[in-house]
């Protein structure tokens, strides 16, 4: 398992080079300390979509996510990051990105596949500091 710090995150944020966002949408639960970073990081309003794919102990929970809250949107014309820690197989994002179809969306993740991947070079499982 690899461990990442807040600082370790916060350092990476600043290389990387975000086209202007006005929104940011975290996946919930996972992607939201992410997209708290980012969204700070961008001075970019946050979020959340609470979705579920996945149990405590990473194994699918059902066949396909399942988006459990969404806020009230009006995202016409804003420039929307989507945001979620872990994007491996892409069902979340895609599924999520599904949800904002004809918008104006790129992607971020903090490892995986994704627009902007913070960390591309790590391949294990993550200690991230906000679990346990």
């Amino acid at each position: 398992m690899v461990p990442l710090s807040f600082k370790e995150i916060t350092k990476r944020l600043k290389t990387i080079d975000f086209p202007p966002v006005d929104i940011v949408v975290g996946i919930g639960t996972g992607g939201v300390p992410a997209a708290t970073m980012v969204a700070y990081h961008l001075d970019a309003e946050l979020q959340v979509l609470t979705m579920n794919y996945r149990d405590e102990q990473n194994n699918p929970r059902y066949e396909a996510p399942v988006v459990l809250a969404q806020p009230n949107w009006q995202l016409q014309g804003k420039r929307i990051l989507l945001v979620d820690d872990v994007s491996v197989s892409g069902k979340t994002m895609n599924a999520a990105l599904e949800l904002l179809k004809g918008l104006d969306v790129k992607t971020c993740a903090m490892k995986g596949k994704a627009d902007f991947v913070l960390f591309p070079e790590v391949k294990d499982c993550v200690k991230w500091p906000w679990k346990p």
